[in-house]
């Protein structure tokens, strides 16, 4: 994967780019579940992009890796929008 990081547009690139950043940190898997407060099984799912996992739990994993979700519309871009 070159550049991991830009637009999501399905669970399985949303599970990518986490199983890219974790191991660009180092973690093993159960570590960086144990950090993020879920279990091995759910960022294993996850990172394969089970598109029934719980939003609340995939927030606190991005969040543990230092990585943030941005909703913007349609053609914006992060630079055009305000924090």
């Amino acid at each position: 994967m070159t550049n991991p990081y830009g637009k999501i547009r399905t669970a399985r690139e949303l599970g990518g780019l986490i199983r890219h950043r974790r191991k660009e940190s180092g973690f093993p898997q159960a570590d960086a579940a144990a950090l993020s407060g879920v279990g091995p099984r759910y960022l294993s799912e996850l990172e394969r992009g089970k598109e029934s996992a719980e939003l609340g739990k995939a927030l606190q994993v991005l969040q543990r890796l230092g990585l943030e979700i941005w909703v913007l519309p349609r053609g914006a871009t992060p630079e055009k929008a305000d924090d």
